[in-house]
């Protein structure tokens, strides 16, 4: 066990790309921690996808043995944390486990608006925070410039800012030095009963749930019993072990530590990320604040291309939900779909990962609808109630009036771009709220609605400004407005998972692209087919696909009129009747397509 004046338990927080992996390569190749035979780059993130997308999803420690300067040895507690907004609830929990950070910024970018958001966090935990300007090797680096920038942007003294190159290892000894010296020790007690936190929880095939705890008083040792005070459980406790990276065991570990337990835990869902655990006995009476559930904030549905892959998909959807416990799944069924799944995800990058990992790792093809935010729908008899599907929308006489989610999003450019950004915000129904300027960038931030956001902003930011506008948000709450339900009917019969809640501003515009599109997706049929938009009753947009025709009157030459009006009568009249029983088969593809129309 480390006496608490040698332990420092750290994070690295930046914006997306700015080196936060690669920086905690360098630390732990620095102090030996893994051998140089077995390193390789963003040892860290061990997820397929994260290697391949090169980003961090889930926030992954490892304890570092580090002898300084002045001889003394200390135990360094390092979290890597993600620079993504989806993966903000993994940062705040990393956070409260910790009590300094190093806040990289890229010395070529400057700040951006996910350091913003990151950072924030930290100074909302009481962090001590170490200022690091990563990439100095770059021809771009402009150290003094940056440095200026953090003082007038976030606020926090920059004037002896570490400059380091986290791929050339130079400025990695200072960096260490500087944790040592200027990050506080932990506090904690350790006589007083076990407290320790609850900071993350996985599934292991192995070993069941596999806990990661920061111990803040007492001791944790192998063979307790323990207790989980949110649910009250008890456990015995098989193992105690610290990462470096690899799993070593230890016998226990003390206040200020931070490690895991496992204890034949089978569900992940007994563990609640924030929870407290304390011994069995005379544990201690105040849990730990915790933290607020994730809430999901983007809904889609989930439906595998083969119906026969139902229950694999329920499965792997299962599986998935043990390991991330931000992720929420009910069962649905759709007239055009068939069976599937209604999942909330907390932004579209949390659900492209999910997508992908179920598609790679379980090997199912899958049909996503359109991704759709919560809206509260009040009724006329005082009752409030979510909508998640817009295909379960009330009956609208019955419906007093809407509101749905709005955001607050912060958007930093350069100036050049500022006109297109604010154009594309205005189109999207945001309000302007701020407009600052930190050097040549402009720092906007506008009230935006969810559903505005959730199709494609983000692409179509990173669009007009070639790339070079960063984008945060966070929820606001909800706010009442003119949004109706389009249904879309294909030969006077409604497609669920076409339906999509707009306002009613633009819901002829976007009736009219839907319509558009379809016409161009469905095949034709030996009927003519009607395409239509229409909110309640009343039908905005329409495209007719026209029938594909046999010539009938190719046999007749010459002869009385009346024999060609006949045949073409006995036609007309075997359309009619089979545009009445005929089924219209949209393929699957146009499912897909008409909901990426936002273009």
């Amino acid at each position: 066990m480390t006496d608490l004046a040698h332990i420092r338990n750290f994070s690295i927080v930046a914006h997306i790309d700015h080196g936060k992996s690669t920086l905690a390569d360098r630390l732990i190749q620095e102090t030996g921690t893994v051998k140089d035979r077995d390193m390789k780059e963003q040892l860290l993130d061990s997820m397929d996808i994260e290697r391949e997308r090169g980003i961090t999803i889930k926030a992954n420690t490892v304890r570092i043995d580090y002898t300084a300067d002045d001889g003394e040895k200390y135990v360094l507690n390092l979290i890597d944390t993600p620079g993504h907004v989806d993966f903000a609830y993994e940062v705040s929990r990393s956070m409260r486990a910790v009590e300094g950070s190093l806040l990289v910024v890229d010395s070529t970018q400057g700040v951006e608006a996910q350091t913003l958001a990151n950072v924030y966090q930290a100074i909302d935990a009481d962090h001590e925070i170490v200022p690091v300007l990563n990439k100095i090797d770059l021809p771009a680096s402009d150290c003094d410039r940056v440095a200026e920038q953090i003082e007038d942007v976030i606020g926090i003294d920059a004037t002896d800012a570490i400059q380091v190159s986290a791929k050339t290892g130079q400025g990695i000894h200072e960096t260490l030095e500087a944790i040592v010296k200027q990050l506080p020790a932990p506090q904690g007690n350790l006589d007083a009963p076990l407290k320790a936190m609850l900071v993350d929880s996985w599934y292991d095939a192995y070993l069941g749930v596999i806990v990661l705890v920061r111990i803040m008083d007492g001791t944790l040792k192998k063979g307790m019993r323990v207790k989980f005070m949110s649910n009250g459980t008890l456990h015995h406790v098989d193992r105690v072990g610290v990462f470096r990276p690899e799993m070593e065991m230890v016998d226990s570990l003390g206040p200020g530590e931070i490690g895991f337990l496992t204890a034949s835990i089978k569900q992940v869902r007994d563990t609640r990320v924030g929870d407290t655990i304390t011994n069995d006995r005379n544990g201690t009476e105040v849990a730990l604040p915790g933290f607020k559930p994730a809430q999901p904030v983007v809904f889609c549905g989930l439906f595998p291309v083969d119906s026969a892959e139902f229950e694999d998909l329920r499965d792997a959807i299962e599986k998935l939900a043990l390991n991330d416990a931000s992720f929420s799944y009910e069962m649905e069924t759709s007239a055009a779909l068939g069976f599937g799944f209604r999942c909330g995800f907390l932004g579209l990058l949390h659900l492209e990962v999910i997508r992908d990992r179920i598609e790679r790792e379980y090997d199912i093809e899958l049909i996503t609808t359109a991704p759709s935010v919560i809206y509260n729908v009040y009724m006329k008899d005082g009752e409030m109630i979510e909508l998640h599907n817009p295909a379960d929308m009330p009956d609208l006489s019955k419906v007093d009036h809407l509101e749905e989610p709005r955001i607050k999003a912060t958007i930093l450019v350069p100036d050049e771009y500022l006109g297109d950004v604010l154009k594309l915000c205005q189109d999207r129904r945001g309000i302007q709220m701020d407009l600052t300027y930190a050097g040549s960038r402009a720092m906007v931030v506008y009230d935006l609605p969810l559903n505005e956001v959730v199709f494609d902003f983000y692409d179509r930011l990173k669009s007009v400004t070639k790339g070079y506008a960063s984008f945060d948000y966070q929820m606001t709450g909800y706010r009442e407005d003119a949004l109706v339900k389009m249904s879309i009917l294909v030969n006077d019969e409604p497609v669920d998972a076409l339906s999509t809640m707009v306002h009613r501003d633009r819901a002829e515009m976007r009736g009219r692209a839907m319509c558009e599109k379809l016409k161009d997706l469905i095949p034709r049929h030996m009927f003519k087919i009607p395409i239509q938009a229409a909110i309640g009753g009343k039908v905005i947009a329409r495209e007719t696909l026209s029938a594909l025709r046999k010539d009938v009157t190719a046999k007749c030459y010459g002869g009385d009129a009346t024999r060609k009006r006949k045949l073409l009568e006995k036609q007309k009249a075997g359309k009619k009747k089979m545009r009445q029983f005929g089924k219209v088969d949209i393929p699957q593809e146009a499912f897909i397509s008409a909901l990426k129309m936002d273009s």
